[in-house]
């Protein structure tokens, strides 16, 4: 009888949760997104950043969706270009050098629901990385930067997108 009423039980609890998802992400009935490439028309061009960018979207996406990615007609499409790419001094020392810059990124984005036509958007997403002015931006360091600021652009796209914030 215990079991009987466990079971049941869970199969209620089940069912009272239709589909949700642990990141809040609302799908709707989509099934598929693409995401086009991201052209870099920033003013200083750091070569790379346009592709990282759109894997770092792409990544996202299918990581906290069961969306599939797809090259062509998808239900869901990310499209835009990346606008800025700017380092600029943040704070000086005493003798009037910069003590820390920033870098800040900016990523214009058209989101496209075919299914779903008030949905659609074009925003201008943009985050910064902040880093001693006696280090210089390359390599290891410039690619930390980039993945701290992909990790908060591509998650407020999908914000914007899918959780609706």
């Amino acid at each position: 009888m215990k079991r009987t009423f466990l079971l049941l039980l869970l199969a209620i609890g089940l069912q009272g949760c239709g589909i949700y998802s642990f990141t809040g992400g609302d799908t709707g009935d989509a099934k598929s997104f693409q995401v086009n490439f991201f052209q870099n028309n920033a003013p200083i061009v750091e070569p790379g950043i346009d592709r990282s960018f759109t894997l770092a979207l792409q990544d996202l996406i299918q990581n906290q969706t069961n969306l599939e990615l797809t090259n062509t007609n998808g239900d869901l499409i990310y499209e835009g270009e990346i606008t800025n790419f700017a380092i600029a001094p943040m704070s000086a020392t005493a003798d009037q050098n910069a003590a820390q810059n920033r870098l800040t990124v900016t990523i214009n984005v058209r989101f496209t629901n075919k299914l779903k036509e008030e949905d659609d958007f074009e925003k201008n997403f943009s985050f910064y990385y902040d880093y001693s002015a006696t280090q210089q931006l390359t390599g290891a360091s410039l690619d930390t930067a980039m993945e701290e600021i992909y990790e908060r652009i591509t998650q407020d796209v999908f914000n914007a997108s899918l959780a609706k914030w």
